[in-house]
């Protein structure tokens, strides 16, 4: 993996300095070849500015946030809404419409002070667990603003929406005075790492009534080498009542599963290349063998037998290696919301 480091972020206190150089030994750590950035401009704590997103709801936008390798995925600043008006919760686009992508931009970080000029970047993958930056990622649009003190919330439009409808969202601030502290090929990484990014990975399913919701979810490797990873299924919350769950993982990934053993929990065969969850609570399909630079996709389906009363949340996760074999890390994920049918 090479990463690129950029010249520490001047911190205020000697934690946070210690932050700094711990921060920049894990870089150093992601590869052997890292390679050092052009200093932006000399800045110093007078002219660096600080906006971040949030990658989970108690990010203050501490690099890294505080929570390594926990629910980065799912950016509580960032929606899909149906139209320009911001709507309250994250929808799912439609096929072939516009749709409006809704920021928060903080510009209170720990890092800097003052009006922040850059330019906000909007990108979108195949939902799904692990991404490769730049690869995996298509751009949708951009945004160029100045962002002042205070928290400022804008939109990029999302023209013609492709098909699937169901995807994850990147979105990068970029400023010549807010640089990143270091990127490299896993987006995981990147999004701890550098409080400019935040990944948002969330899709809402329709429950009751034996309806059978598919959704799409990609796996990725951003090693070198080939890599096993697992599929782990956590209710937030609740277990989803009555819910029905099968991950249809493809004739070649399938063989692959089984000729490492077929290993899982709370998980069974239930066809030639599908298996079933059988336990909600800690279900996980093991040793699904990923090869740097292919992007497999495997096809959930859910289901549940009874009318929801509430909505309840089930998030899936891909699990393995960040940075070298033998890891065992969140490497991303999307949360499923089971919501009451309408009508």
């Amino acid at each position: 993996m090479r990463i690129t480091l950029a010249r520490p972020r001047p911190r205020r206190t000697a934690r946070l300095l210690f932050g700094a150089l711990m921060t920049a030994a894990l870089a150093f750590s992601l590869s052997g070849t890292a390679t050092a950035a052009v200093d932006k401009g000399g800045m110093t704590a007078n002219t660096r500015t600080d906006v971040y997103i949030k990658d989970i709801s108690s990010d203050t936008g501490l690099e890294p946030h505080g929570a390594i390798y926990s629910s980065f995925f799912s950016s509580p600043d960032v929606k899909i809404c149906p139209n320009g008006i911001e709507c309250l919760s994250h929808t799912n686009p439609v096929i072939g419409s516009t749709s409006y992508i809704f920021v928060n931009l903080r510009n209170n970080g720990p890092y800097g002070s003052g009006i922040s000029n850059g330019t906000l970047r909007a990108y979108y993958t195949t939902s799904g667990g692990g991404a490769n930056w730049p690869a995996h990622w298509t751009p949708i649009g951009s945004k160029t603003l100045p962002v002042a003190p205070g928290v400022t919330t804008t939109s990029i439009a999302w023209p013609n929406v492709p098909s699937l409808g169901h995807f994850c969202l990147l979105l990068r601030w970029e400023s010549a005075t807010d640089p990143m502290l270091f990127e490299g090929t896993s987006t995981s990484i990147n999004t701890q790492y550098n409080n400019n990014i935040a990944w948002k990975n969330a899709n809402t399913v329709p429950a009751g009534g034996g309806v059978v919701a598919d959704r799409p979810f990609a796996l990725a490797n951003a090693l070198a080498e080939p890599a096993p990873f697992d599929i782990a299924f956590r209710p937030l919350g609740e277990p989803v009542p009555g819910v029905k769950i099968v991950a249809d993982l493809g004739p070649e990934l399938f063989e692959r599963w089984r000729a490492a053993g077929g290993q899982g929990e709370g998980v069974q065969v239930v066809g030639r290349t599908s298996v079933q969850v059988v336990d909600p609570y800690k279900a996980q399909i093991k040793g699904l063998l990923i090869k740097p630079e292919e992007r497999p996709v495997l096809k959930l389906s859910f289901a549940t037998g009874e009318t929801l009363q509430k909505a309840y949340t089930l998030q899936v996760v891909q699990v393995g290696p960040a940075r070298r074999l033998g890891e065992s890390y969140d490497v991303g994920g999307v949360d499923y919301t089971f919501e009451p049918r309408k009508g």
